[in-house]
């Protein structure tokens, strides 16, 4: 019998593969993420009551619906509503974008939420605008208190990249099942993957909280 060690070490150049993918697929959902989490975040924080219910529905209808059936609505049920079809990358970084996207929103507001309000109206009493208020004052404070939770986002969306592997995205997960659908070696493989993620996890949150408190200083 193939010993473990062997099995791993033969499955390992394409679960590394795997790992490029997952890699690139958390980098890229996580930077449009950061977008639509900032505006709907500012959104929530306005004054206009249009743009506040907009965003807390956003915020909601994502929170309050899994990640599962948010993957299957995009990739399947909306094109299939609109006559279009899309990939599987496309489908899934939407997925994991709108996702964590609501999420951040709401780091956001709390963010913003936490700032002295006599710093706005120390700004505003000085003529800046709300808007330069915002960019100048209370965002950068804002972002330095928000940085561990941004962390910790990136880790979650990391990890909810796996659940993909339903819609034929080849990242670390998927490429383990098709790894033991050869070998039926589920124990070594598994582990594998398990460690893979770990190692990952584990450099990539040593990796931010070094820049976490160079960015403090």
């Amino acid at each position: 019998m193939t010993s473990s060690m062997q099995v791993i070490m033969d499955a390992m150049p394409m679960l590394l593969q795997g790992v490029l993918i997952t890699l690139k697929l958390a980098f890229i959902s996580l930077c449009i993420a950061f977008v639509i989490g900032l505006i709907a975040g500012l959104m929530n924080t306005s004054n206009s009551k249009i743009l506040r219910g907009a965003a807390t529905f956003y915020v909601d209808l994502i929170r309050g619906t899994p990640l599962l059936v948010q993957i299957f609505f995009i990739y399947l049920g909306l094109p299939a509503f609109l006559d279009i079809r899309i990939s599987p990358e496309i489908g899934g970084i939407a997925a994991i974008s709108l996702n964590a996207g609501a999420y951040i929103a709401e780091v956001v507001r709390g963010g913003i939420n936490s700032i002295d309000k006599g710093q706005v109206e120390a700004s505003r009493s000085l003529g800046l605008s709300r808007f330069m208020t915002m960019r100048l004052v209370v965002l950068p404070q804002a972002l330095r208190r928000m940085t561990p939770a941004f962390v910790n986002q990136f880790i979650i969306s990391l990890k909810d990249t796996s659940l993909l592997s339903v819609i034929g995205i080849r990242e670390l997960t998927q490429n383990g099942e098709i790894i033991i659908s050869s070998n039926f070696r589920s124990f070594e493989i598994w582990g594998a993957v398990g460690a893979l993620y770990f190692v990952i996890i584990y450099i990539l949150t040593r990796v931010f909280r070094l820049l976490e408190r160079r960015f403090s200083k």
